[in-house]
């Protein structure tokens, strides 16, 4: 049976617990990404003449399971990664971290079950990279991620940034339309490499595969990212560990830089010492004719090195703090200069947080060299609203992502979201190009009416603010409100009590329910035969490509009109996360096993839970055990009724508690016979025989119950090995999927009730009592208090 994805990464994870205490996150993601890379190659390539990777003797992971025990096994680990390394000139590569150190990893016995316990962890079945696919459905591609970002997790603020958050190189590799690369004569590069996710995910967009390069100062990541190209099925990508702003490597024969078609970076923000090494006014590449950035920040000096790198049909994508946007002095002069030759197509603000070197808010300035002439705006969007909490972090959703790049491609102006700026609304505000300046993304005051809190009535333009819903609900507005007696005021035309029925009764809400379903219906018509079409050695990853950008199409009006009320995008999103919690896990069981109800002879109840069967073939049994239930429920209400009535101190049962004052069988029982010879106690012994008797009731209730839900758990476990194939998929697909992202589409439906009701409620009370209205029940009320006074004898002074 296919182990799980989600257990299958965390298994790993739990891998570096053996790690912990001798070292940081930063230096054990050295120990764990190098077992990874050696456990990858050996099943991938050992054995295969002429492989990319030569896997040698005694430089294999098997040599490594022959260890576990040993007590030199670290040193003979170190021994069996170099010749591993040496054998593919790796060395320098994956021989940096030392399984032999006893600082990080103990002494003696401590290290021997440390690295014994590790390389068991890695001897998994479910780890078997033999057929890893490059199609990116392999087991590989997604754990490294998941380690990556736990690894950047960890880190802290200062070593976090040798990955870039998966969700934001997606992002960049999107929008600088490297899917048109036709041919792997397409070049990519990435200056700032760090441990190579940028240009992985980047390289991937790209069908027909593209020609990497990246360098990378720091010798431990550039490593790691030498170890990821190959990991990845890039192993003829190129990796240069030096400074690129003093030393880059990448030239042309005579000397100048060389250029490339598509370029994604994120460098360090605001680096201090961009300038050692080299004198930036007397460059040898020509990389600051726009100007020489400030000597403390080195912001300006990627960006610019990576203008130069560009083609003149480049296009890029950059990571930059937001202070680029705005600062002025020598930075302002390159923003200037480079806006007016129109290199920046368009700039992505994005949310606080999600970097893991840094809190701050971050932007993508995105390059377009091919159309710099005929440039005549920047396309800016605020994106920076739209994520979720994930632990300390901020993340960006599916929807998040899917969102951006389609605005950002389709150029779409929306409001509070996107704008096309022309360069000379640009001029005239110096060339800032801080996005606050050109979006405004503050949600509306909710302003409250004076004249209306002291005559009372709805303001109109309220009830106007809600002309979204009008438009979908046309005569919804005349059934809620009327006409008020003082102009631009309305009244409501239903009690508060009744708007929520008056609005889910209206024939226009039910049509439009009735709208919203038929577009579901018709995107699990189309999707049915696909999720029920899953075959052995299937593309999981195709799979919910195919689906989700049929569920967003059919809700945006692609094919079908759209529901205004409801974002595409959160429908999407439902589908999405659903994938991520738990379908992404029955679809790998599937393409790896096949439709099997059992494995092993047992039930698969990860793929199919018991519930499913019940629901579906024992429904009557189910119903007949809800109901022995109901009766043991029952009388378990009527023993808490009575311990509440009688087993207080001074009532009848009182005497009957055990110390922790509890009523048992047997305290209950015993106080029985202390009163068998006392005929003045028969209340009490009346209620003790009725409380007993409710007790063995209870007892056989429970029985029942028992007796019931064993016989249904047979059925049940036999169900599984009667199912046929066609049964299976109807279970798992029409019960279990189906089900599930009916409901959350649902949940969209009740949101845009509920928030249309809230509203008017809210309006509705707001204005309820006019200020008037109060002062003359007030001047009413002290009348007649006077009067009551005056018939008492008293009277104000």
């Amino acid at each position: 049976m296919a182990i799980k994805k989600s257990e299958l990464y965390s298994s790993l994870w739990k891998s570096c617990d053996e790690l912990r205490g001798g070292m940081d996150a930063s230096q054990y993601k050295d120990y764990v990404l190098v077992l990874l890379f050696v456990k990858y190659v050996s099943d991938k390539y050992a054995g295969q003449p002429g492989a990319l990777i030569e896997v040698p003797k005694g430089g294999s992971f098997e040599d490594m399971i022959a260890l576990k025990g040993n007590k030199e096994i670290g040193d003979k680990i170190n021994k069996i990664i170099g010749k591993l390394a040496q054998a593919n000139d790796l060395k320098g590569v994956i021989d940096v971290a030392d399984f032999n150190d006893a600082d990080k990893l103990g002494k003696g016995k401590e290290m021997q079950d440390r690295l014994s316990n590790l390389v068991s962890i890695f001897d998994n079945p479910g780890l078997d990279f033999s057929g890893n696919r490059a199609e990116g459905d392999d087991i590989l591609g997604d754990a490294y991620e998941y380690l990556m970002r736990h690894f950047a997790t960890e880190s802290g603020k200062s070593k976090g940034q040798f990955y870039t958050p998966a969700e934001v190189s997606i992002i960049m590799a999107k929008v600088i339309g490297i899917n048109q690369a036709k041919s792997q004569t397409k070049t990519l590069s990435d200056p700032t490499c760090g441990s190579g996710s940028l240009l992985l995910k980047a390289a991937a967009e790209s069908k027909y595969g593209v020609t990497i390069y990246g360098q990378e100062m720091d010798n431990a990541t550039a490593a790691l990212a030498k170890m990821n190209m190959i990991l990845h099925d890039n192993p003829t990508a190129e990796i240069w560990k030096d400074n690129t702003l003093s030393a880059p490597h990448y030239k042309e024969k005579n000397g100048s830089l060389k250029t490339f078609d598509f370029a994604v970076a994120n460098p360090p923000f605001s680096t201090k010492a961009w300038s050692n090494g080299f004198d930036p006014a007397n460059d040898l590449y020509e990389r600051f004719v726009d100007g020489i950035p400030p000597a403390k920040n080195g912001d300006y000096a990627f960006l610019l090195h990576i203008l130069r790198s560009l083609k003149s049909t480049g296009k890029g994508a950059v990571i930059l703090p937001h202070g680029v946007l705005f600062r002025s002095n020598s930075e302002g002069d390159i923003r200037r200069n480079i806006i007016r030759k129109g290199y920046i197509k368009g700039i992505i603000g994005l949310p606080a947080n999600l970097f893991y070197g840094t809190g701050i808010p971050a932007c993508i300035v995105v390059l377009d060299k091919e159309n710099a002439a005929a440039r005549t705006g920047i396309f800016l969007i605020d994106a920076s609203k739209g994520f979720v909490k994930d632990g300390n972090k901020n993340r960006l959703r599916h929807q998040d992502i899917h969102k951006i790049v389609d605005v950002f491609n389709k150029q779409l102006e929306q409001p509070k979201y996107s704008r096309m700026v022309g360069v000379s609304e640009i001029e005239k505000n110096d060339y800032n190009l801080n996005i606050p300046r050109y979006i405004d993304n503050s949600e509306g005051d909710d302003l409250q009416d004076i004249a209306a809190h002291l005559k009372g009535g709805i303001p109109n333009a309220d009830i106007e603010a809600l002309a979204d819903y009008w438009k979908v609900f046309p005569t919804l507005q005349q059934d809620l409100f009327k006409k008020g007696t003082r102009a631009g005021y309305s009244q409501m035309k239903v009690e508060t009590a009744r708007i929520k029925p008056t609005i889910f009764g209206h024939p226009e809400f039910s049509a439009y329910r009735r709208a919203v379903e038929r577009l579901f219906a018709k995107w699990q018509a189309g999707s049915t035969p696909l999720m029920k079409g899953i075959k052995k050695g299937g593309h999981p990853k195709a799979l919910i490509e195919a689906l989700s950008e049929a569920l967003l199409g059919i809700f945006s009006g692609g094919s079908a009109g759209s529901v205004g009320l409801i974002n595409p995008y959160d429908v999407y999103q439902h589908l999405m996360s659903y994938w991520s919690d738990a379908m992404q896990d029955d679809v790998y069981m599937l393409v790896s096993d096949g439709w099997k109800a059992q494995t092993d002879g047992k039930p698969n109840t990860d793929l199919i839970p018991q519930h499913l069967i019940v629901n579906r073939y024992f429904a009557a049994e189910m119903k007949a055990i809800e109901k022995l239930e109901a009766e043991r429920e029952d009388i378990s209400r009527r023993m808490e009724e009575m311990d509440e009535e009688q087993g207080v101190e001074d009532g009848l049962l009182f005497e009957a508690k055990t110390e922790k004052g509890k009523l048992t069988k047997v305290s209950v029982n015993a106080r029985l016979k202390e009163l068998k010879l006392n005929k003045d106690d028969a209340d009490e012994r009346k209620a003790l025989e009725a409380y007993a008797a409710l007790i063995e009731k209870e007892s056989i209730a429970c029985k029942k119950v028992k007796e019931a839900q064993k016989i249904l758990d047979a059925k049940v476990a036999a169900q599984y090995a009667k199912l046929s194939e066609n049964e299976i998929k109807t279970l798992v697909v029409d019960d279990k999927w189906l089900a599930t992202i009916s409901a959350d589409v649902q949940t969209e439906l009740d949101r845009v009730s509920q928030a249309l009701t809230g509203r008017i409620k809210q309006l509705a009370e707001r204005y309820a009592t006019p200020l008037l209205r109060i002062t003359e029940e007030v001047e009413c009320l002290s009348s007649k208090v006077d009067g009551h006074l005056k018939k008492m004898g008293f009277a104000w002074s």
